[in-house]
């Protein structure tokens, strides 16, 4: 397996991982009278991160990797960490909240209201940058970027309804897309 390989291999195990700790925070904060925003977007989101992983194997697996945007990538890779860690029980790929309960303000969070979309979309640039694929990390920066503008403006609307919610108002398991209750 080429340099190449091992990155996205490391990405994509990474990606699982990741996933498999929101389906249990998910699961986790929706018991807890969580509500969803945005549901609506969410396969748009998994769709764009699996093309990104399925373009970066067919056109990367067998490129060697630049050893400055690797470094960058590491960087990052601790960003993401201190996100992760920042959100702890309430890290999860999906916008859901509790009613009643503010914004996180540790970590990151204590100067950006979205570090984990930065870093994202640092890591949709750089990943293809480390591997020589310029027009492929310019095409899926700007169909990200698209996407988030989206998505901010969803999580902000839940943010705000969380913290003027009280917990009775909570729509168990339930889903606000495009701010109306759906069960």
């Amino acid at each position: 397996m080429g340099e190449g390989a091992w990155l996205i291999a490391f990405v994509a195990a990474q990606r699982l991982i990741e996933l498999s700790f929101a389906r249990w925070n998910t699961l986790r904060l929706r018991a807890a009278g969580g509500v969803e925003f945005g549901a609506t977007h969410y396969p748009l989101m998994v769709a764009l991160h699996a093309f990104w992983l399925l373009g970066l194997w067919m056109l990367g697996h067998g490129r060697a990797v630049d050893p400055v945007w690797l470094a960058v990538f590491v960087v990052l890779q601790a960003g993401r960490l201190w996100v992760i860690m920042s959100l702890g029980r309430r890290w999860t790929t999906r916008v859901i909240v509790l009613p009643g309960i503010q914004a996180v303000a540790r970590g990151p969070y204590r100067w950006l209201s979205h570090p984990n979309y930065l870093i994202v979309a640092l890591e949709i640039a750089v990943v293809p940058l480390a591997l020589g694929l310029p027009a492929f990390a310019l095409a899926f920066t700007l169909a990200n970027a698209a996407l988030l503008s989206l998505r901010i403006c969803v999580e902000n609307r839940a943010l705000a309804w969380a913290v003027q919610a009280a917990p009775a108002q909570a729509l168990s398991a339930a889903t606000l897309a495009n701010g109306y209750p759906k069960r």
